[in-house]
């Protein structure tokens, strides 16, 4: 089963994996990171559109606790489980996705 983490609980998750290196997977395309993009504040942040994952997918360590994220959580989950059926040890998906990180964590992000 895929952690579910909202925005206002990554911070914690973060926490959490801090020793090993957390990553952000955001797997939006380019035009949506050109509308609304989050600051990467004690995590990495990787931008890989989903349909380019399978290709890219040696980029990303399975070893690094990644938590995806996409506008709404539903792209996310799917490369969430993605992941983790590809050897991902540690994945989780940020439910709601930028739309509810900007009303959960950074309200300056543009909702689109």
């Amino acid at each position: 089963m895929i952690e579910q983490v909202r925005p206002a609980q990554l911070s914690d998750w973060l926490q959490t994996h801090e020793a090993a290196s957390p990553l952000v997977l955001d797997v939006r395309e380019p035009w949506e990171l050109q509308s609304a993009s989050v600051a990467a504040q004690g995590f990495e942040l990787v931008a890989i559109p989903m349909g380019q994952l399978p290709a890219r997918l040696t980029e990303l360590d399975p070893t690094r606790p990644t938590a995806c994220l996409c506008h709404h959580g539903v792209r996310s989950l799917r490369v969430a489980v993605f992941l983790a059926q590809s050897g991902f040890g540690n994945v989780a998906n940020i439910t709601g996705g930028i739309d509810a990180w900007s009303h959960e964590r950074d309200p300056a992000v543009p909702r689109y």
